[in-house]
């Protein structure tokens, strides 16, 4: 599915995933040094080029659609290296600290979206390499503001190549697309407190409970 849904030529397996943490491993789909889309495996939490040592650094988990392009810490990755995340769902959480609830947000006709997203290599003084990424996100539509304030920016699948051609170094054309979704896209379900452990994981996190 995720390799007819983005055009891609091969895909290696990889397990499926209920329960991505930041820090942990993502699948992002870039353009290759050929041209053709890839699918690879990156650390979610994005490390610019500059910085001298990651393990002193925040993680840059999300990246906001309105600095992006000026931000120091993304605009290289904005200019050159963007990405597609697929999924199809992803979560935000609702309730007062210690008791919080997860929601799932899908499409509301089910199957594969793609957030959009920017990714970074970062590498070390002894020759160490670290791949990461981070998220675009973006004012919630009307219909998820409940919910949260902000959103990931979903890019649809006739903007795929217009996001990921960086060959002109400039996102001025890519900015169009960094808007919220239309009302409807998506539906929310409220679904198991075990999600809020990282370490739990399977598609039984996934079960309805009651809730909005």
């Amino acid at each position: 599915a995720v390799r007819a849904y983005f055009g891609i030529d091969a895909v290696e397996p990889f397990p499926p995933r209920y329960n991505i943490a930041p820090t942990q491993p993502v699948a992002i789909v870039r353009m290759a040094a050929s041209g053709r889309r890839e699918l690879a495996l990156v650390r979610w939490g994005l490390i610019p080029s500059w910085v001298k040592d990651p393990a002193t650094f925040s993680t840059l988990i999300n990246a906001r659609a309105e600095t992006a392009v000026t931000k120091p810490s993304f605009r290289a990755a904005m200019r050159h290296r963007r990405c597609l995340v697929p999924a199809d769902a992803f979560y935000e959480w609702t309730g007062p600290a210690g008791a919080k609830q997860p929601h799932l947000v899908r499409l509301a006709k089910g199957g594969l979206f793609a957030m959009a997203g920017i990714w970074e290599h970062w590498l070390g003084p002894d020759g160490s390499e670290l791949e990461t990424m981070a998220i675009l996100t973006t004012n919630a539509s009307r219909s998820l503001a409940w919910l949260h304030d902000r959103m990931p920016v979903i890019v649809p699948p006739e903007a795929f190549e217009l996001w990921l051609n960086c060959r002109s170094g400039t996102a001025r054309d890519a900015e169009a697309l960094l808007v919220p979704a239309r009302d409807g896209l998506l539906e929310t379900v409220a679904v198991s407190p075990k999600l809020n452990n990282p370490r739990n994981e399977g598609p039984e996190l996934q079960q309805p409970v009651g809730g909005r």
